[in-house]
């Protein structure tokens, strides 16, 4: 019976993944007749970029929702780990020095959202809301409100560079998109997570540690989320107290639409990596044909949506 319903599980996700492979082609033909621009090298090299600060905040987000729970503080961990590596490097600390404090910024939001799912059961949507609303003001304390110039070319060079045409931004979320698979597929912490996203009191009764489980799962979310904003830092060029602002809304969508369930249980990392690059298509060609970007944004939460009520719909 068990192996049975792993069967149709992964039928299920295979499925998704054909679906969303068609809607990503779909996208692509229809941007392209729209406006021949889309498909030069330059714009898909801009698509994958923009993609990959996407993508890597939504492997995080997919963690904690296949273990039911949701992450809104995600943006704001993108601009607190930009300014901070930001302000260390301004101020003469070296860069790998500063990138780790950066993740450690990270690692202690994580953390803070842990104790408060975990052990405050407070509702993950409002401790992670609180999380972000304190992180976002904490930035801007830290910042006056102002951008941090100036930042190291060498570090800056890395968003651009790239390695045999491959830019170095899609080569590391390609690393995240690796990592994501190996722990979701190949070890203990991925089969609990979809264990107690599923069923928290069996999860607990078959002897799962809930804590490292809930725990781990926002660190990831947050480590990830530092990288993006390391990323996106050596992308602008500075460290801008806004960065992430919204960000939340893509993660969500990316997962969800990537056919990850907020109710638990269901999310593949792959799926993930497909709503990202379905989202990053829709801004991009949204851009280049001149739509509103308040379109965009009805556009993107209609498809959250309508991906919560097929879930809804498939399960009952």
């Amino acid at each position: 019976m068990a192996e049975k319903k792993k069967q149709n599980l992964f039928l299920s996700r295979f499925q998704t993944e054909l679906l969303l492979v068609g809607i990503l082609v779909a996208l692509f033909l229809f941007f392209g007749m729209k406006s021949p621009v889309f498909l030069k090298v330059d714009t898909l090299m801009k698509l994958l970029k923009q993609a990959s600060i996407y993508g890597i905040i939504a492997i995080g987000m997919t963690f904690v929702i296949t273990s039911s729970g949701i992450d809104l503080s995600v943006g704001s961990v993108v601009g607190l780990s930009g300014i901070i590596v930001s302000m260390c490097m301004v101020n003469g600390v070296p860069v790998l020095v500063s990138i780790l404090i950066a993740i450690g910024a990270s690692v202690l939001v994580g953390l803070f959202n842990g104790v408060l799912v975990h052990n405050a059961k407070v509702p993950p949507f409002i401790a992670t809301m609180a999380s972000m609303t304190v992180v976002r003001n904490v930035i801007l304390l830290m910042t006056g409100a102002k951008t941090i110039s100036n930042l190291p070319q060498g570090f800056t060079a890395f968003a651009s560079g790239s390695v045999l045409g491959i830019p170095n931004m899609f080569l590391t979320w390609l690393a995240i998109i690796t990592l994501g698979i190996f722990i979701t597929g190949r070890t203990v912490f991925g089969r609990n997570i979809y264990a107690y996203g599923s069923n928290k009191e069996s999860a607990r009764l078959s002897g799962i540690n809930i804590s490292s489980t809930v725990y781990g799962v926002y660190i990831f979310s947050a480590i990830v989320c530092g990288i993006a904003g390391i990323l996106m830092a050596a992308r602008l060029g500075n460290g801008v107290p806004t960065s992430g602002v919204g960000y939340e809304l893509d993660a969500i969508a990316a997962s969800v639409v990537g056919g990850a369930s907020l109710d638990g249980g269901e999310g593949s990392v792959i799926g993930t990596v497909l709503g990202a690059m379905i989202m990053a298509t829709l801004r991009q060609g949204g851009t280049l044909l001149g739509i509103n970007s308040f379109i965009m944004e009805i556009m993107i939460g209609s498809l959250i949506a309508i991906a919560v009520v097929i879930d809804k719909m498939r399960k009952s």
